[in-house]
């Protein structure tokens, strides 16, 4: 490989291109991530960073940026709100949605935050440009691929000069979303529903709306009448966001219109100004498979489903963080390619989890929550709107109280952990009940000195002892990674919550913050346990 090439290349500089950057960054890694686009714009996107997203951002050291630039300000408060219109009548409102209430919850080290995706975008950038082994092109778009079993050849193209370049590097990941053309290069294909809706985004400017009606602050509306159902929302305290939900999938959208629809959809009487619009098609799809070689696809490039329940940004991310320390462990030759086999045998289940979620939260919009007389003012209508109510509250909780979704998600078949044999109970969407059972994630504790228990992991495996070693096998371990040059940090945290969370002795954490292995003894071969977790077996 020529000198002072990166050693790898990553293909889209959104969230999930700038994640898989900051985790090989953080760890000396060369990386060039090029991106076809500027990435500017007021397009909404995603609007919800997950709490287990925010963690991410916590290892990363950027957690409080991210909190600071929250455009509505970190206290307001994320009500979803279901109403006939934002002048009309309330229908049921959830509050706390999605967990984006600041302060200390023992369940996790970081609090969802609500917050429109350029704004993420703009912080992990920043960031990653902050380090030095990582570099971003911009308005580059890829061109060809060319691989062999020891490295990957690519040439792109700077779309405003023309100049051609070629890269040889060790890996490539595909992180250029739903339209991917590393998918291509790799022949997968992607398969499932497609086609669900036809939905269009809208963000417009309306000074004062936030003031216009009667409804309070809130993150979203889903405003439930027959002229123009759908989501709206504030993104900052002047610029909103429109999603009709009844939209004829046969027919083309008048955007000309979209000012007189906003007036229709809210009740309300303002100069709107349509500042961007954009279509897109929802289904729920799944690639064929991740990987060919040194390629590997994340995020969009490799699953899509609808946005509702906040999962879509978030599981790209997710995807960027697996991708990247399983790849840099690989470049800095302590782990194996096991380790890199086991990225989509850990993800698709969970990619599969989330798009069943989505699915049925896309399944009840505010175009079927619709009943004639919804809106009449008397007995009858507050009646039906009662009724209406409690429909919404028993199928769309769902979507907004989802923690055993977000934090319980687990790795059930991953060849770079040893499991102790039990089944693992039932998934609940719902209710997070931390487990230290491998494949889970590793249960959270805010210790006496104020930390996060989280803040104490290495950037390699971490060995978190429980109870007392008397026989030194913690040490032993410790000296046998040593010298096989597996990172591996041992913490001994003393306060009593850590044993009832962490029961058995010994519990091995990854760089991700999963659980590879617990016990009480340590394997008598560490040897090949320690090769087993990180892949060279």
């Amino acid at each position: 490989m020529p000198k002072n090439q990166p050693a790898v290349l990553i293909v889209g500089a959104g969230p999930v291109g700038l994640a898989s950057a900051i985790e090989l960054g953080q760890r000396g890694i060369a990386c060039l991530v090029i991106e076809r686009n500027e990435r500017v714009g007021y397009a909404p996107r995603a609007k919800t960073t997950n709490a287990r997203t925010r963690e991410h951002f916590r290892r990363w050291g950027i957690a409080d940026q991210l909190r600071k630039a929250s455009p509505l300000g970190l206290n307001y408060p994320s009500n979803v709100v279901f109403c006939t219109r934002l002048s009309g009548y309330e229908l049921m409102r959830f509050e706390n949605s999605f967990y984006c209430a600041p302060g200390r919850n023992p369940l996790y080290s970081e609090h969802s935050q609500w917050i429109p995706q350029y704004t993420v975008e703009e912080v992990m950038r920043a960031h990653a440009l902050t380090l030095p082994s990582v570099k971003i092109l911009f308005n580059t778009e890829l061109l060809e691929v060319e691989t062999s079993p020891q490295k990957v050849v690519a040439k792109y193209k700077n779309r405003q000069s023309g100049e051609i370049s070629e890269i040889h590097c060790d890996y490539l990941i595909g992180a250029d979303g739903s339209r991917s053309k590393v998918r291509d290069v790799i022949n997968a294909k992607m398969e499932g529903q497609q086609g669900l809706s036809k939905n269009y985004n809208i963000v417009f400017s309306a000074p004062g709306l936030d003031k216009a009606h009667e409804l309070g602050p809130a993150i979203m509306y889903w405003q439930v009448n027959p002229d123009a159902p759908g989501l709206i929302g504030p993104m900052d305290r002047d610029r909103w966001f429109f999603m009709p939900t009844g939209v004829d999938k046969d027919k083309k959208f008048d955007l000309n219109g979209a000012t007189e629809l906003i007036k229709k959809s809210t009740g309300i009487n303002l100069p709107y100004e349509v500042l961007s619009s954009d279509e897109w098609i929802a289904s729920r799809l799944i690639a064929t498979h991740y990987s060919q070689g040194r390629i590997f696809l994340a995020g969009d490039a490799c699953h899509l489903h609808p946005p509702f329940g906040g999962y879509g940004m978030n599981m790209g991310i997710a995807d960027g963080v697996d991708l990247g320390w399983k790849i840099a462990a690989n470049l800095q030759g302590w782990g194996g390619p096991e380790l890199l086999n086991s990225y989509e045998l850990e993800r698709r289940p969970v990619h599969d989890l989330v798009m069943n979620e989505a699915v049925v939260n896309h399944a009840v919009l505010g175009n079927q929550l619709w009943q004639e007389g919804l809106e009449d003012d008397n007995a009858q209508g507050q009646s039906l709107r009662q009724q209406i109510g409690r429909k919404i509250e028993q199928s769309k909780m769902r979507e907004f109280t989802t923690l055993g979704v977000i934090l319980g998600y687990r790795y059930e078949h991953s060849p770079v952990m040893l499991y102790d044999g039990k089944p693992y109970p039932e998934n609940d969407f719902i209710n997070y009940v931390p487990s230290s059972r491998a494949g889970c994630l590793a249960p959270h504790a805010w210790l006496h000195d104020g930390s996060s228990l989280y803040d104490h992991f290495g950037l390699g495996f971490t060995l978190l002892l429980s109870d007392l070693d008397p026989t030194g096998q913690a040490q032993r371990l410790m000296s046998i990674a040593q010298e096989l040059q597996i990172p591996l940090k041992v913490i001994q945290p003393t306060e009593s919550a850590i044993g009832q969370l962490y029961p058995n002795r010994f519990t091995l954490i990854r760089p991700d913050q999963h659980v590879a292995w617990t016990a009480d003894e340590i394997p008598e071969d560490a040897k090949v346990f320690l090769y087993k977790i990180s892949g060279q077996y």
